[in-house]
């Protein structure tokens, strides 16, 4: 029979890696990790105006995130960046003057204070 003494290390061991392992997990939620984008990495949307979405994990605070497009010359063109109809969703409208490889660039402020970057590239075929 075990003691209840021998019980109380493995009780305490095993509420310690339990707790480690709720606070890994809180951390790993904690940045703002993009789930989905408009257009979508490396698809084809027509040259011309362009709606851009972007589907983080967790709520942003619009504010202080950015979006911008960078055409194929490399210029960048800062956008105006407005809350998406779904919590955690930014949302901007841009025109794709160029054919060519263009690049969403943005960066958001999760509201626990972690800010993200990406770049989401994606063609932009000649208008018909």
């Amino acid at each position: 029979m075990i003691s209840r003494l021998s019980r109380r290390p493995r009780l305490a061991t095993f509420a310690m890696l339990l707790g480690a392992l709720f606070l890994a997990a809180g951390r790993a939620e904690a940045h703002a990790i993009i789930l989905s984008s408009k257009p979508a990495a490396n698809s084809q949307v027509a040259q011309g105006p362009v709606d851009i979405l972007l589907q983080f994990n967790s709520r942003i605070d619009i504010d202080h995130s950015r979006v911008s497009l960078v055409d194929p010359a490399g210029k960048v063109m800062a956008l105006a960046a407005v809350e998406g109809s779904a919590p955690g969703s930014l949302t901007a409208s841009g025109k794709t003057d160029a054919p060519g490889k263009w690049i969403i660039r943005w960066q958001a402020l999760s509201l626990d204070g972690h800010i993200t970057r990406g770049e989401i590239p994606f063609q932009v075929t000649p208008a018909p």
